[in-house]
């Protein structure tokens, strides 16, 4: 599934559509792995984007169905914690997937990382 890039949009569908489009990649993340702000935005065709994806991320909590929990840093670093049911919500969710955890960082980065420039296409 190849998702409409930003760079194809006209500018007023790709702000009207760029939310969206991020949950869609999201939803796609598998359980048990994770997936980086810059890695989706990468994907969508904006290399400089994790910005805006991490504004899309910080406005799912309000949109069923998004494992917002699978997207993190390119570092694995878990800097949207704050934004859960509690500071440790987002590390259980994780860890309940199998997914390590600590310090809140994903530990093993690479064998949980999820690429979806390499998976969706």
């Amino acid at each position: 599934m190849k998702l409409m890039s930003a760079r194809k949009q006209g500018k007023k569908e790709s702000n009207d559509n760029f939310f969206q489009n991020v949950y869609e990649v999201v939803k796609l993340v598998p359980a048990g792995r994770a997936t980086s702000y810059g890695a989706i935005a990468s994907y969508l065709g904006l290399k400089r984007g994790a910005r805006q994806v991490g504004w899309a991320m910080g406005s799912s909590y309000s949109v069923p169905g998004i494992p917002a929990h699978r997207v993190v840093n390119k570092e694995g670093v878990l800097t949207a914690k704050q934004l859960f049911e509690t500071p440790t919500t987002m590390q259980k969710k994780l860890e309940s997937e199998g997914v390590e955890v600590k310090d809140d960082k994903i530990q093993n980065w690479n064998k949980y990382f999820w690429d979806p420039e390499k998976e969706l296409t």
